[in-house]
């Protein structure tokens, strides 16, 4: 997979701007607060129909305008892909191969992405929404079905929290309301968790063989799903449903006096273990980002071997923040297989021919210059 063009109308900081890409490593360069990663961003929000900088739409279209318009060809395994994204002050509209997506569920996974960043780093380290806002966004790529679940449980468990809030408020008595609203919540965060922790196990597979090799055999990697109920690692959805109805019947009066959900997929996180060893806690900052960087790579394995085409990297200003050993496993192991596309200040310092080779974009003040 790989996309061939882009246009962006009104996005950030640029006006108008269509450019063609090659299917190796193109690289974005320029100094900061050019748009170097407004570009980048863009990539990313036609395929995941939403930012990973904002959650705010308005954020990205250009001061004093109306609307944003991202516009991208794709060449894949199935076809050629053209997708369209309208951003306004009313929503987004999306296309594919000029449809138009009646939901951005059904949108979501035309177009595959991994995004590696600096604040990828992070993803140890953070917090866990910053783990859980991960795993969401790759199972979303390869599963729309998993989208309209958890957008789904975001809504309900807004509702039962507003219920929380009024019953703690002695405003709402009624319990039958807030055990139908129970009984909804519970059959989908079941799915979402027997999702999550099969997409984990996947992810560990994948993960497991890289990272021994960045560490040059001398650690291994186990990641570990930590759901908010107790249930076994081999637990089938029903024993899943059953343990989230038991929990919830528990924790009823606690959740009352806090007016608030305590249990469920919201307050899930994963650990990421090295020789035994809780990485997040006890390990090195360079045992942070080798799991972070085979996590990474493992990504776009995954995505290969559940739709049979690479996903496109965007490696955003972080081949700076790799030391040279690890930054080479990268770029040797994306050579002549995924598009790449990197954003830096200068290529000078990176020490590896396929940059060299790469096709060169110079950005300034919003405005870009093709390799010619």
């Amino acid at each position: 997979m790989f996309l061939t063009n882009l246009t962006l109308t009104n996005y950030r900081n640029y006006d108008y701007e269509t450019l063609n890409f090659g299917e190796g490593v193109n690289v974005i360069l320029g100094e900061n607060a050019q748009g170097k990663t407004n570009m980048m961003e863009a990539i990313y929000v036609l395929a995941m129909a939403k930012s990973h900088r904002t959650s705010n739409d308005k954020d990205l279209i250009r001061w004093n305008e109306e609307y944003a318009k991202i516009e991208g060809r794709a060449e894949k395994r199935s076809g050629s892909l053209t997708l369209e994204l309208l951003i306004s002050k009313k929503g987004k509209r999306a296309r594919c191969n000029h449809i138009e997506q009646q939901r951005l569920s059904q949108y979501v996974g035309h177009l595959n992405v991994v995004m590696f960043a600096p604040e990828d780093l992070n993803l140890v380290k953070g917090s866990p929404q910053v783990r859980r806002r991960f795993v969401d966004m790759e199972i979303g790529q390869v599963s729309p079905v998993y989208i309209h679940d958890l957008s789904q449980y975001q809504k309900l468990l807004q509702q039962r929290n507003h219920y929380l809030k009024m019953m703690q408020a002695h405003k709402q008595s009624d319990e039958a309301v807030l055990d139908v609203l129970t009984e909804q919540l519970v059959l989908l965060a079941a799915k979402i968790t027997l999702r999550r922790r099969q997409f984990l196990s996947l992810l560990e597979q994948w993960a497991m063989p890289i990272h021994y090799e960045i560490s040059r055999g001398a650690e291994r990697l186990c990641i570990r799903y930590e759901p908010s109920v107790d249930v076994s690692e081999k637990a089938e959805l029903s024993r899943i449903v059953e343990a989230y109805s038991e929990t919830f019947a528990a924790m009823r009066e606690r959740e009352v006096q806090r007016g608030t959900t305590l249990v469920g997929p919201h307050r899930d996180d994963i650990a990421f273990f090295v020789n035994g060893k809780n990485v997040q806690t006890f390990g090195s900052q360079g045992q942070q980002r080798t799991t972070a960087l085979a996590v990474k790579l493992a990504e776009l394995e995954l995505i290969f071997s559940e739709l049979g085409d690479y996903p496109i990297l965007l490696l955003d200003d972080v081949l700076s923040e790799l030391d040279d050993f690890r930054q080479t496993h990268l770029l040797d192991a994306i050579r002549k297989k995924v598009q790449t596309f990197v954003t830096t200040t200068s290529i000078d310092g990176i020490k590896h021919d396929i940059i060299q080779e790469a096709a060169i974009y110079r950005v300034h003040s919003g405005s870009i210059t093709a390799p010619s």
